[in-house]
């Protein structure tokens, strides 16, 4: 009786271990494997440094580990750990906090400061994943590698709206387009794809230094404060309507230069037909004479009198 107990525990404690050593990796998921704590690694040092300096190319050094794919199940020892991360592509809210939900309006705006002080608050999503090309950065090189990640994209967004300057343009050469393209947030409003485009640059380092990829930032919303609200949008009426009455004035101007560039052409085809038809007469005249001499000359001139005398309702004779 004993034994066969024996012999049950025996079994008991080889299935659990065994089956505590078996894992399986998802389809959106890659698993790294540590030996006594320390990661199985490829090669220690990063692919790719260069747009780093010196300082940050030691801080940032993290070594490349071999990554285990989909599949299983696998088979580990006891005394080995499996870490897995999801790699399948998120979307967080700009304003996203992970260490203080309150921060942010409760995660749902985010504040800051134009190049006029204007206070403003920004909302929109950024679409990140896990980078299995430098995976150890998330797992072990930071404690919260989304809190470093978000902090890092606020930051350089924050800098962005707080140097941002439009560009003039020659389709707005008038003094009132340019005292309000002046406004930083009609500047933002409209370079949107500029800012959104240049925030996608600048978190391209995000990957080597915190084993995230920011894939995508799209800014959706910015609203000035209540108080100056109305103002704006009063200035924003009245450019409008300035802009819609030089259009309108314009456009009435093209029209009547068209018009007139159309009467002049049309006068100067019936001058040039008058006159070719004079040129016609002077040269049909002067083969008459040459030919005819001045018998033949006077005789078409008499011919054309008593055509025009057929025409004539009343004749004045000089008495």
């Amino acid at each position: 009786m004993h034994t066969q107990l024996l012999i049950g525990a025996l079994l008991y404690l080889v299935f659990g271990v065994l089956f505590r050593c078996l894992y399986v990796v998802n389809q959106s998921e890659r698993a790294v494997k540590t030996v006594f704590g320390r990661a199985q690694r490829i090669k220690d040092t990063p692919d790719s440094l260069q747009m780093f300096t010196e300082d940050e190319k030691e801080r940032y050094n993290f070594p490349k580990l071999r990554v285990i794919r989909p599949g299983g199940p696998y088979f580990k020892w006891p005394w080995e750990k499996i870490h897995k991360v999801s790699v399948a592509t998120k979307t967080l809210d700009m304003a996203y906090d992970p260490e203080s939900p309150q921060a942010n309006k409760n995660n749902t705006v985010l504040d800051a400061v134009t190049k006029d002080q204007l206070n403003i608050e920004l909302s929109g999503q950024i679409r990140y994943r896990i980078s299995e090309n430098n995976i150890y950065a998330y797992l072990f090189g930071v404690k919260r590698p989304i809190a470093h990640v978000m902090g890092y994209f606020v930051s350089v967004l924050r800098e962005r709206i707080a140097n941002f300057e439009g560009k003039n343009t020659e389709d707005s050469p008038d003094e009132i387009s340019q005292s309000v393209g002046a406004i930083s947030i009609n500047d933002l409003r409209k370079n949107l794809r500029d800012i959104n485009d240049h925030m996608d640059r600048e978190c391209l380092v995000s990957e080597d230094r915190y084993g995230v990829v920011l894939e995508a930032s799209l800014i959706t919303g910015i609203e000035p404060p209540k108080e100056v609200e109305a103002a704006l949008a009063a200035i924003n009426t009245a450019h409008n309507q300035v802009s819609s009455d030089i259009s309108l004035a314009q456009a009435a101007a093209d029209q009547k230069i068209v018009q007139s560039k159309r009467a002049v052409e049309i006068e100067t085809l019936k001058a040039e037909s008058e006159t070719e038809g004079l040129n016609s007469l002077f040269r049909e005249l002067e083969e008459l004479k040459k030919s005819g001499g001045e018998t033949a000359l006077k005789a078409y001139v008499r011919n054309a009198r008593l055509a025009l005398l057929d025409l004539t309702k009343t004749v004045y004779r000089k008495g």
